[in-house]
């Protein structure tokens, strides 16, 4: 096999390491709090051309989480996932999703 005779970079040895491929984890919050002591927010993004509601952080765990998302999801009728500490949902919803949040003992900011 050929060896390949153009190639991009620079040999530095085996001892060199680059600073920015180490970067930190980010430092999840593990704490679990109640429903009223929760301070929501919500995020709207545009994936694909359609748009995104966010809402998070929530401080719940795992199972707990997925159970109300399961809830909220049956409640709008929608598509949504949960990814981390935060929930997904299709569409333009954050009205909607107030009212149910809000009606499960939720907070939000103001």
């Amino acid at each position: 096999m050929r060896e390949n005779l153009f190639e991009m970079g620079a040999d530095f040895g085996d001892d060199w390491s680059a600073d920015n491929k180490n970067t930190p984890a980010k430092k999840i919050s593990t704490e679990i709090k109640a429903p009223e002591k929760h301070q929501l927010h919500f995020a709207k993004e545009k994936r694909r051309g359609k748009v995104v509601t966010i809402v998070k952080p929530f401080y719940l765990r795992s199972n707990d989480l997925k159970a109300v998302l399961k809830t909220v999801k049956k409640k709008l009728g929608t598509g949504g996932t949960m990814k981390e500490n935060t929930l997904e949902f299709q569409g333009e919803l954050q009205v909607q999703l107030k009212t149910i949040l809000e009606g499960l003992n939720y907070r939000f900011k103001r």
